[in-house]
């Protein structure tokens, strides 16, 4: 009689746990803040070198993999990041977890999120990314830091779908002999771009988990 109640809620729990974004430090998001061009000297992003990787969960599991970057420029001022942008080439989304397993399927997704229920990559070709402010990484007594060595804290704008929201993460960033180096771990609500697909949580085990995790690697050269 025991076991007859008790693996049911072992299940439940179970599934619970799978629908939760993968841990990671807090984003702020806000609505869009002005623009400012930046100072210094232009570093150049290398589109190789870095690394965009999301994960997205449900409560069957989850699913992981990357975009690409199309180009993107920093500007640097007394070892201080001051602006800079970063554009992200849509149609370049591609899953990895399925390209082993089942190609088939694998496509199937990737033609699932590139279409009108997610990105629309054919109406809207490119993301882009604005840095709106760079400061020194202050967190809170109460804020538990995944990214230990995070030293700044980055804001900007994010265009998705042509929507613009501001959000704000702590990041770890470094300048040296010319080279940028920047990386990142963070959990942003694809809601919040439109992208409202599955997002109820009353659908249950058909959800898609609205928290999507965002992390990246950026190297940049002048």
């Amino acid at each position: 009689m025991f076991m007859r109640y008790i693996i049911p809620l072992l299940l439940i729990v179970l599934l619970s746990a799978c629908e939760q974004a993968p841990k990671a430090d807090k984003a702020t998001i806000t609505e869009a803040h002005p623009v400012k061009e930046g100072e210094g000297n232009t570093y150049v992003v290398d589109t190789v070198a870095s690394k965009l990787q999301w994960i997205g969960t449900k409560p069957t599991g989850k699913h992981t993999g990357h975009f690409r970057l199309q180009e993107g420029k920093l500007y640097v001022k007394d070892k201080v990041i001051t602006g800079g942008n970063i554009i992200i080439r849509m149609n370049s989304l591609q899953n990895a977890d399925l390209a082993k397993t089942d190609p088939v399927l694998q496509r199937k997704f990737e033609t699932e999120l590139k279409g009108p229920l997610f990105f629309e990559v054919e109406k809207f070709p490119q993301a882009t990314f604005e840095i709106t402010g760079v400061k020194d990484f202050k967190p809170s007594v109460s804020d538990e830091v995944v990214m230990k060595d995070a030293n700044y804290t980055i804001q900007g704008n994010l265009t998705i779908k042509n929507i613009t929201k501001n959000i704000s993460f702590p990041a770890s960033i470094k300048v040296e002999n010319g080279i940028i180096s920047a990386s990142a771990n963070f959990n942003i609500d694809r809601t919040l771009w439109g992208m409202n697909y599955r997002a109820d949580k009353s659908l249950q085990d058909k959800l898609i988990n609205s928290l999507v995790n965002i992390s990246f690697v950026i190297s940049a050269k002048r």
